[in-house]
Formats: C-alpha cells, structure tokens, sequence
C-alpha cells in the first residue's frame, strides 16, 4: 500500500527531475531579467533589437511560466494534484509567450526555424507532459 500511495519509482524520479527543470526555467528566466539580450551568450544587434522590441508584458508573462511551473511541479513532487491549476497556467503562459514571439516577430526567418523552434517546442512538450503526469498521478491514487 505504502508503494501505491508514494508511486512507482518512475514518477519520483519523473518528479524529481521536473523540478530541476523547473528551477533551471526560473534560473534562465532571472538571467534573462538580468542579463537581457546577454542571456544566452553574446547576443547579436539581432537579438539586442529583438529584446528592446518586446512588449513590457513579455518578461513578467516569462515569470508566470516558470514560476507557476515551478510550483507545479514541487506539487507534483509532494503528490499533490492541487499542482494542477499551476501547470495549466504555466502552460498557458508558455504558449502565449511563444506564440506571440512567433507571430509577432520575424525571428524564424531571420534565425531559421532549427535555430528558433527546437527549444520552445521541448519546453511546451515538457509542460503538456507534466500536466497529463498530475492527472495520471490522480487516477492512479499517488497524487491527493
């Protein structure tokens, strides 16, 4: 019974690894606060334009995404299925993030598609994932 309660041990370690992705989100998400455009290196006059032309919503909206994907996910850790309205916002966020980076911007074709694409589609794929694992959890009695 103990076994059933905690979960397999793939969804702890499942788990444990989602909140270390969450607390590397939180970590780019302050160096992008700090650094800016710098975040991920030397940035072109590209990426120096690109950064200075986004909205003023766009960093707090990044916040939102891995702060709530956070919490999320240490819910999720602590089988807690209250994790879920937290990764349905962090979710959200991402999309809408993402979305109007894509939409708005030329950055695909100035950068290509394999530059710009890869990255935020694992993301998203990470926080879909983690949304269907808390309802999973709750089915399966390890999440409360």
């Amino acid at each position: 019974m103990f076994f059933v309660r905690q979960g397999p041990l793939w969804f702890r370690m499942t788990t444990g690894v989602l909140v270390l992705w969450g607390l590397v989100g939180c970590f780019m998400c302050l160096q992008q606060l700090r650094l800016g455009a710098d975040a991920m290196g030397q940035a072109s006059a590209y990426d120096r334009a690109l950064y200075a032309a986004l909205p003023n919503w766009y960093d707090p909206l990044f916040a939102v995404a891995v702060l709530t994907g956070l919490v999320g996910a240490v819910l999720l850790f602590m089988r807690r299925a209250s994790a879920r309205p937290f990764l349905i916002a962090s979710l959200v966020a991402t999309i809408a993030q993402f979305g109007w980076l894509f939409a708005s911007t030329d950055i695909v074709a100035h950068k290509g598609a394999s530059e710009t694409l890869g990255l935020p589609f694992v993301i998203i794929a990470v926080a879909a994932f983690t949304l269907w694992l808390v309802g999973h959890a709750r089915l399966k009695g390890w999440a409360v």
